[in-house]
């Protein structure tokens, strides 16, 4: 039974100011909230810093956690919205119905393979170092989509796979006795690059730096395939899941939960 977990950590505090800086970091903490070890099964979680003096950890898990070790040490233990929130994702998912539409949000890693890189990273010149004999080099270099267009464009090119399309949005409709059709007008596709950004980092101090480029897309979905779209919930969309990339995430409609029932 998979489980959708909240936990708010509280950034001006020295733990979370550690763990906000390291994905890495972040990723073994959010690990070692589950008690069966090795972990084995698929974590998924997001990194949400949208409310000022406030972050909070998105983590979708199949089995269900504890986050005492993170509160204590990087929340706010005792206080109130303090406690992490953990809630079943199975009524979610079976919400889910060809056509019906949903708010979402993604935080994702935009990347296309190439043969080589024009301007490797550490760990990309690490690999070409090794010579080109090397099998790895065989399955090419992973390079990152650094505009908005060309990041907005790997969405749309995966909507299909995972189940799901991006209707167009309306725009508002004109001001009275300025109206000349009867249909409303379209402004685009119903998503929003909200924001970009990139990130630095090691996995241990003398080893390589690790950058990502990430893309957080906020917007309305519709659900084409019920399966595909289950599966993307529950596996994520995108490379570097690890470092908390590919977590899609549902909201309901208002404007569209009558029209369901």
């Amino acid at each position: 039974m998979p489980y959708l977990s909240k936990i708010a950590l509280n950034p001006r505090r020295r733990a979370a100011m550690a763990l906000l800086s390291s994905p890495h970091r972040l990723h073994a903490a959010i690990l070692s909230g589950l008690a069966v070890q090795p972990v084995t099964e698929r974590v998924l979680w997001r990194l949400d810093t949208n409310t000022p003096h406030r972050a909070e950890v998105l983590v979708l898990t199949a089995s269900r956690p504890s986050w005492a070790h993170l509160v204590d040490a990087a929340g706010w233990p005792g206080a109130d919205g303090g406690d992490p929130l953990i809630a079943d994702y199975a009524p979610l998912l079976g919400r889910l119905a060809q056509g019906r539409e949903f708010g979402f949000r993604l935080t994702a890693n935009p990347v296309q393979s190439i043969p080589r890189p024009d301007r490797p990273s550490e760990q990309q010149a690490a690999r070409l170092k090794e010579g080109t004999d090397n099998s790895s080099l065989h399955r090419g270099f992973r390079v990152a989509h650094r505009t908005a267009a060309q990041q907005l464009d790997w969405l749309f090119k995966r909507c299909e796979r995972h189940g799901f399309s991006i209707p167009d949005a309306t725009a508002a409709p004109p001001a009275p006795g300025l109206q000349t059709g009867e249909h409303a007008l379209s402004a685009g596709p119903a998503v929003t690059l909200v924001s970009r950004d990139i990130l630095r980092f090691r996995k241990r101090p003398d080893g390589p730096r690790v950058t990502l480029s990430t893309a957080t897309f906020e917007g309305r979905l519709r659900v084409t395939d019920t399966d595909a779209l289950r599966t993307a919930l529950l596996h994520g969309i995108g490379p570097a899941k690890g470092y908390g990339q590919g977590l899609l995430t549902l909201a309901p409609l208002r404007t569209t939960q009558a029209n369901h029932g």
